[in-house]
């Protein structure tokens, strides 16, 4: 069972799957904090590179089914044209100025 983007506890986390949805990548990186990071499974990735090719260039899209800690960790399916869909795991570090420091991802 999906969860409303509009539900999810975590106001940032929500913020970023909203900027995803929209493929609105300007507002996606005003949600970052400067020098944030990302992995994906396990690998860390040039963030801007990354969010490119897996996200804004390919229609990347994701529904939440499972949200814990918080609203800082997602069990959700992520597709886009280039590998279709795929269930994945999304952790979120979250700063003090309620911005994302760092993003991890990967099949889950």
């Amino acid at each position: 069972m999906t969860i409303q983007t509009a539900k999810l506890s975590d106001p940032a986390v929500r913020a970023f799957v909203n900027a995803v949805n929209a493929h609105d990548r300007e507002a996606f990186l005003a949600l970052l904090a400067p020098g944030a990071t990302m992995a994906d499974d396990g690998t860390d990735r040039d963030l801007a590179e990354w969010i490119d090719r897996e996200i804004f260039f390919t229609h990347g899209r994701i529904e939440v089914d499972n949200e814990s800690r918080g609203g800082r960790a997602l069990l959700a399916r992520h597709r886009n044209d280039t590998w279709g869909e795929m269930r994945t795991r999304w952790s979120f570090t979250i700063g003090e100025d309620g911005r994302i420091s760092r993003f991890e991802t990967g099949q889950a």
